[in-house]
């Protein structure tokens, strides 16, 4: 028999708590951001490779890069963050589904995985190279990645 114990937690926090909360909650937030990089970053991967086989005429146009936070709309900034909170939603279900699956099904469950959060992006009126490009711009600057963090409240 397994007893699982949880902590006390008072009904409201301490103020003393409050800046260390605040502090694991902006980790958290951090941690999402590198997990949906790291996640678009395989995506741009897999994008490229099937791209490969494409006459370069078939291939869609390239979206500007973004270099700094002056150089992201707030429309981007909002629809990043928008979509990370549709990946993040995503990931959770699949990831589900995929320790539930059988060892045949895991493959099938992983590739609609990436369709289902790739589609969670591209919903957002961004392609999967724009979404990369800012979380990565991100990844690099505390204004941004603050941008974002704040949308994502």
């Amino acid at each position: 028999m397994t007893i699982l114990l949880r902590p006390f937690r008072p009904a409201s926090t301490p103020d003393y708590l409050a800046p260390r909360e605040k502090e694991t909650s902006m980790r958290s937030s951090l941690s999402i951001l590198a997990l949906t990089a790291a996640f678009a970053l395989s995506l741009s991967a897999a994008n490229a490779q099937s791209q490969q086989g494409q006459s370069p005429s078939a291939s869609p146009p390239a979206a500007a890069s973004p270099g700094s936070s002056a150089d992201i709309p707030d429309q981007k900034l909002a629809a990043t963050a928008a979509a990370v909170k549709g990946v993040t939603a995503v990931r959770q279900s699949y990831e589900e589904k995929l320790a539930a699956a059988s060892t045949t099904d895991k493959k099938r469950i992983v590739d609609e995985a990436q369709q289902a959060m790739a589609k969670a992006v591209t919903d957002q009126g961004l392609s999967l190279e724009e979404y990369t490009k800012i979380l990565q711009v991100a990844q690099n600057d505390p204004t941004v990645q603050n941008k974002i963090i704040e949308r994502l409240k």
